[in-house]
């Protein structure tokens, strides 16, 4: 055999390696852009579970959000209560944390910070900020989070940020 043909396969192999890793970073570069959210606004909101999707790569926790008193979910203008969402990290690393479903079933208090979705639909992304479960049944005083109940528990690293914004704004 002579020496091109001796080298045919691994020339092969490293183009198809530069082909995927291309392919692959342009896939990961998009999947992993944080530009959907606006982190001009930080809301810290404290809330009640309705469920969640463990999703491989984004689990998402789905709640009411309590009002300023923590004793009714707030509602549209129809009287639905208005459902957000938040984007967490993949389900196997916030599993590590405590967060799966049978941890936050429905009906669970919670308070987390995130950046809401840029485009005004209810949903943000969590980023570095901590989330807190309170005690079963015991929501937080009127106007304060999770973090300040007693018997608490922190899920994941990081504190409840110091909110920029309010909602409903």
């Amino acid at each position: 055999m002579d020496s091109k043909c001796a080298r045919l396969p691994s020339l092969l192999t490293a183009a198809a390696t530069v082909i995927c890793g291309a392919t692959y970073s342009g896939f990961a570069g998009a999947h992993h852009s944080f530009s959907m959210y606006d982190r001009s606004k930080t809301y810290v909101l404290t809330s009640v579970v309705t469920r969640i999707n463990p999703d491989l790569n984004h689990l998402q926790i789905f709640f009411g959000v309590l009002d300023e008193d923590r004793n009714r979910v707030i509602r549209d203008e129809a009287g639905e209560p208005v459902i957000w969402s938040v984007e967490l990290r993949a389900s196997s690393q916030v599993a590590r944390d405590g967060v799966t479903i049978a941890g936050f079933p429905p009906g669970t208090i919670f308070s987390v910070g995130l950046h809401p979705l840029r485009n005004g639909l209810p949903g943000g992304g969590r980023a570095e900020y901590g989330l807190y479960k309170c005690p079963e049944n015991t929501p937080p005083a009127p106007g304060k989070h999770c973090d300040s109940v007693a018997g608490a528990t922190s899920h994941g690293h990081g504190l409840l940020p110091e909110p920029t914004h309010a909602w409903p704004e």
